[in-house]
């Protein structure tokens, strides 16, 4: 990276970073004990489960509204107001009398959530050049794994101190009041990067097609908009988008969306596959730890991959490592060393997730339309937000008859999203657009 763009994205990283640290820090402070604070309320462990559940369920419904809010407001205003929808949110999980109404809450928190990434991912995609798009946005991954991380660590101080679970959500809403006043008095990204700024060095590329496009077909950037066939002309909406960009949005979101749902399921079954071997508690935590620790270490190195050598290598490694590590222990449950096994894949699966953080980001980026991308990067965190949600739910339920065979069923999920990388991948994200020039 030159020495422009790092002092560019170091101006930068307290109206970018900064905000998106906050508000990952605070929401995973509260999330983790929103069943404890159900329970507490009367609610039964079944309905604290889909209490806490009711944030992802708010995601997914408010990524294609959000576009709406993005499109019109802009990326700052729109952080603003999803800071100040959460906080009323936040306010109302602190004073919420049932628990239906508490369920409303966190479904609105999940909902500000949507709003909040989307108008980031939306920024980074017009204004931050191609060059170094990648290491960008695996910095963004990082803020995120930095915040639900650390988020936890914070939650059990606080309750350690106070004795009370409700103190996490005062600490949300201070990291809610920090993320805004950051959004808002922090020099603001929209007047220092104009879209001319995001301009990169080719005059034109190939298409979906291969066919070349001119420079008015890559929205300043050097890479053409494969979403939208004429990027001269606003599209009408997420509708427009969808049915402009419906090719590489299904076959490279569908292979996104694969990804997305292996992080989540990995997350819910390292700690059930080390419960069925028969690990203790604290072992477990330690596993998951190690896992954790190695793909927040890697963050950064995903965007370097991305940027130099092209996207390609950071989506195969990640999902080939889960693949992989999910085949191993569907093999090795019952054998004398499974600990040892489950401690091996683990770390495969951190160092893999962790040289792919940003690549969800980054192919999206990749493939939006320029002039106005927030109704494509809508519809395409609909889609990878739906993998994430459905694919724990898909091998919990076949967790209920066999362990081993939800996690070779994962394993197979993974092979799908490889061989679906490597097939589409190049076709429309050619590497030539993937690299550091």
């Amino acid at each position: 990276m030159s020495n422009a763009n790092s002092a560019l994205l170091l101006k930068l990283a307290p109206s970018i970073y900064g905000p998106t640290i906050l508000f990952t820090l605070g929401e995973y402070a509260v999330l983790p004990l929103i069943p404890v604070i159900a329970v507490q309320m009367g609610a039964s462990l079944g309905l604290s489960g889909f209490i806490a559940s009711a944030v992802v369920v708010g995601q997914l419904a408010g990524n294609l509204p959000a576009s709406w809010v993005v499109s019109r407001a802009g990326e700052r205003i729109a952080m603003l107001i999803a800071a100040a929808v959460a906080l009323v949110a936040t306010i109302g999980i602190a004073l919420a009398p049932t628990p239906a109404l508490l369920g409303l809450a966190v479904f609105v928190v999940g909902f500000a959530a949507a709003t909040f990434g989307l108008a980031r991912h939306s920024f980074m995609t017009t204004r931050v050049p191609v060059a170094f798009r990648a290491r960008a946005l695996s910095l963004i991954g990082g803020s995120h794994r930095l915040g639900r991380f650390a988020g936890p660590f914070l939650a059990a101080a606080l309750v350690a101190l106070t004795g009370n679970p409700g103190a996490t959500i005062w600490a949300f809403m201070g990291c809610l009041v920090l993320a805004a006043l950051l959004v808002g008095l922090a020099p603001d990204p929209e007047r220092l990067v104009p879209l001319a700024a995001s301009g990169g060095t080719e005059s034109g590329g190939a298409g979906p097609s291969g066919a070349a496009t001119g420079g008015s077909a890559t929205g300043g950037t050097g890479i053409p908009n494969t979403a939208i066939p004429n990027p001269d002309q606003r599209p009408g909406g997420i509708l427009a988008a969808i049915r402009a960009g419906h090719a590489p949005l299904l076959r490279v979101g569908g292979c996104a969306a694969i990804l997305s749902g292996l992080r989540s399921v990995k997350d819910v079954f390292l700690p059930l596959w080390g419960l069925s071997i028969g690990m203790d508690a604290p072992g477990i935590a330690l596993v998951v730890g190690i896992s954790g620790t190695i793909d927040f270490a890697l963050f950064y190195t995903s965007g370097q991959v991305m940027d130099r050598f092209g996207r390609l290598w950071a989506a195969l490694p990640a999902t080939a490592a889960m693949a992989l590590s999910f085949l191993v222990l569907s093999l090795t449950h019952d054998v004398p060393g499974a600990v040892g096994w489950l401690i091996a894949c683990a770390v495969v699966i951190g160092i893999g997730n962790g040289l792919s953080s940003g690549i969800v980001l980054t192919l999206g980026a990749d493939l939006a339309p320029m002039n106005n991308p927030a109704p494509f990067l809508a519809a395409w965190r609909t889609l990878v937000d739906f993998g994430g949600a459905a694919a724990p739910l898909a091998v919990s339920a076949i967790s209920v008859a066999s362990l081993p065979i939800a996690s070779a069923a994962t394993g197979v999920l993974a092979i799908l999203g490889v061989a679906g990388f490597a097939r589409w991948v190049p076709r429309y994200i050619p590497r030539a657009r993937g690299m550091r020039r």
